[in-house]
C-alpha cells in the first residue's frame, strides 16, 4: 500500500532530472554518441519504473547497468519506498564514463537519504567500470556479481559491436552472440536475473525483428516471458531533448524456465502523460510458434492486429512463388579496379539505388557519384546475373521516405545487356539465379510498392534497412495474383500510388471472392 512521501522524497526525481539536464548540456555530443549514451528524461524514467513488479520479498536486489545520471534508479527507488516503505533494497549501478561518476554518486546518496526518510534501508554499490567486463569477468575483475538480481532496469547504450571486438566475444562466451551494445546489455541482464526476476528496459525496437538479432532473440525468448510492451506513436517523444531517431520500445519481461507462455499486454500512447491505450494479446500472436527467426510481432492496437492478420492470410511464401531474393553480389569497395564511371567496351551495367526511378531503371546516369559499369572478366563473372527481368529493392531507406520498401523492375528491353551487376546496396528478386517472367516481375514490383505492404513494414519493422531476410520472411499473394497484377501494368509509364493500390487490392479481393 502506497504511503504519503516525505517532503524531501518528493524532490528526489526532480533533483535527479536537474543533474541529468546539467550533464546533457555540459558533455560533448560527439563523445556521448561514441559511447552510445542517451540519458533517460524523468518522465521516461517514471514510466519505465512503473512497469516494475515489486515482489513481497524482504530484500529487493536491483541492477542498473549503464546508469548514467541515475534517473532510472531514482524513479524506481522512490516508487519502491512509496509502496513498500519498510523493505530492504540493494542497488548496483554500473557506469563506464568517469565523467558521470560524481553525478551518479550524488544521485545514489540522494536515494539512500530518501529511503531513510521512509524508514527503509537502501544499500548502494557503484561499479565504476565496464559493465560487460564486470558481468562476464572478461578481464579477471574480482568485484563480480555475487548473487542474481531480482530486478534489472536499464536504458542501455546503443552502438554496433565489431565482429571481433572484446565485448562481443565476452558476451558470446557468457550467453549469446549479438551485434549491438544494447542487446549485449539485455543479454547479460537476463544472464544475471534470478528465477522469477524481471527485466524492465527501454531499447531500440530493432531487436524484435532485425536479422542480425536472431541469435539474441532465441536466447531471450527461451528464458524470458514478455509481460508488457509499450510503443509510442512518434519516436521523438522518448528522448525529446536529444538527437535520437531510433524507434524505441519499453518492455518488461520475467525470467522463467517454464514452457508456458501466457498473454502479453501491449500498449501505446502519444506521450508519457497522454492517454494509454492497451490490449491483451495471446503470446502466439506476438511470437509465432515454430518461427525460425523468432520475430517479435508488436501489434499496438486493433488496426495493427488487423494488418498483421491480413498479412498472415496471404497465400504464398517466396518459395511458393518459385522465387528467391539475394543481396547484390558486387561490393564496390572490393572491386574498385573493375569499376568504370561510364559504359565502355567489355563492361556491363552496374545497378545502384541511384539508378532506380519510378518503378524502372534509369541507366546510365551521367556524372553520377557512383559508377555505372563494371568490367566483365574472370574475376567478376561470378558476381553477374544473366540477361532477364529482375525486381530490385533498395536495402536502405530513410524514415522520411514515402515508402519503406522501394522497388523497381530491371527490364533488358530498357537496358540492353547480356549480363548485369547488382551492387550490394540493393536486393534482387530472381528465379534460380536467372530472370523472372515480365508479368511476374511487374506484379511483384507493384506488390512491393503497395501501401498495404508499406504499412505492414513500417508498423512491424524497427529498422530502416530492408534486408533479404526481411523479404524472405514476408508472405505474398499467389503467383497467379502477382502475374495478374503485372498484366494490369500495361503501359510503359509508372503507375500513380492510387492506381498501384487499386490493382493490388482488386486482385487480392478477387481471389478471396473466388475462394
Amino acid at each position: 500500500m502506497a504511503t504519503e512521501a516525505p517532503a524531501v522524497a518528493t524532490d528526489l526525481v526532480l533533483r535527479t532530472e536537474a543533474r541529468r539536464q546539467e550533464l546533457s548540456a555540459a558533455l560533448d555530443r560527439k563523445q556521448r554518441a561514441k559511447l552510445g549514451q542517451y540519458f533517460t528524461p524523468a518522465p521516461a524514467a517514471d514510466f519505465i519504473a512503473s512497469l516494475a513488479r515489486l515482489e513481497s520479498t524482504e530484500v529487493i536486489r536491483v541492477l542498473d547497468p549503464g546508469a548514467g545520471a541515475g534517473s532510472l534508479t531514482a524513479s524506481l527507488v522512490l516508487r519502491i519506498f512509496r509502496e513498500r516503505p519498510g523493505v530492504q533494497v540493494s542497488v548496483t549501478a554500473c557506469e563506464l564514463d568517469p565523467q558521470l561518476h560524481e553525478t551518479l554518486r550524488a544521485t545514489l546518496d540522494d536515494c539512500v537519504n530518501t529511503a531513510r526518510e521512509f524508514g527503509g534501508r537502501l544499500e548502494v554499490n557503484l561499479v565504476g567500470g565496464d559493465f560487460i567486463e564486470w558481468a562476464t569477468g572478461d578481464e579477471g575483475l574480482l568485484d563480480r556479481p555475487r548473487e542474481p538480481f531480482d530486478l534489472v532496469i536499464m536504458n542501455p547504450p546503443y552502438k554496433k559491436l565489431a565482429s571481433k571486438s572484446r565485448e562481443r566475444r565476452a558476451v558470446a562466451a557468457a550467453c549469446t552472440e549479438t551485434s549491438n551494445l544494447y542487446s549485449a546489455f539485455m543479454a547479460l541482464g537476463v544472464h544475471l536475473l534470478a528465477p522469477g526476476g524481471q527485466l524492465v528496459a527501454i531499447t531500440p525496437r530493432s531487436f524484435a525483428n532485425g536479422p542480425y538479432f536472431r541469435a539474441f532473440r532465441r536466447y531471450f525468448l527461451d528464458r524470458m516471458h514478455l509481460d508488457h510492451v509499450h510503443v509510442f506513436e512518434a519516436r521523438n517523444k522518448v528522448f525529446a531533448d536529444t538527437d535520437v531517431l531510433q524507434e524505441n520500445v519499453i518492455f518488461s519481461a520475467t525470467r522463467t524456465d517454464s514452457g508456458d507462455r501466457g498473454p502479453v499486454t501491449v500498449s501505446t500512447s502519444a506521450s508519457y502523460s497522454g492517454e494509454i491505450r492497451g490490449r491483451v494479446v495471446p503470446y502466439g500472436e506476438m511470437v509465432y510458434p515454430g518461427d525460425a527467426e523468432h520475430f517479435i510481432h508488436i501489434s499496438a492496437d486493433e488496426e495493427d492486429a488487423q494488418l498483421a492478420a491480413a498479412h498472415s492470410s496471404l497465400p504464398a511464401t517466396l518459395s511458393d512463388l518459385g522465387c528467391q531474393v539475394s543481396t547484390g553480389r558486387v561490393v564496390d569497395f572490393r572491386s574498385k579496379e573493375h569499376l568504370r564511371p561510364d559504359p565502355v567496351a567489355g563492361a556491363v551495367p552496374l545497378i545502384y539505388p541511384l539508378h532506380m526511378r519510378e518503378g524502372g531503371i534509369r541507366w546510365p546516369v551521367p556524372a553520377a557519384k557512383k559508377n555505372n559499369a563494371i568490367m566483365l572478366n574472370e574475376d567478376t563473372a561470378k558476381m553477374m546475373f544473366p540477361r532477364g527481368c529482375y525486381v530490385v529493392v533498395k536495402r536502405l531507406s530513410s524514415k522520411e521516405e514515402k515508402r519503406r520498401v522501394v522497388a523497381s523492375v530491371f527490364d533488358p528491353e530498357e537496358v540492353p545487356c547480356d549480363r548485369i551487376g547488382f551492387e550490394n546496396h540493393v536486393n534482387v528478386f530472381h528465379q534460380g539465379g536467372e530472370g523472372l517472367p515480365r508479368d511476374v516481375a511487374r506484379g511483384l514490383c507493384l506488390w512491393l510498392n503497395s501501401t498495404i505492404l508499406d504499412s505492414f513494414i513500417r508498423r512491424f519493422s524497427g529498422h530502416t534497412q530492408v534486408n533479404a531476410t526481411d523479404l524472405r520472411n514476408l508472405r505474398y499473394p499467389s503467383r497467379d495474383q502477382i502475374s495478374s497484377m503485372g498484366l494490369s501494368w500495361d503501359v510503359d509509364a509508372w503507375l500513380p500510388q492510387e492506381k498501384i493500390d487499386e490493382v493490388v487490392e482488386r486482385n487480392i479481393e478477387k481471389a478471396g471472392t473466388e475462394e
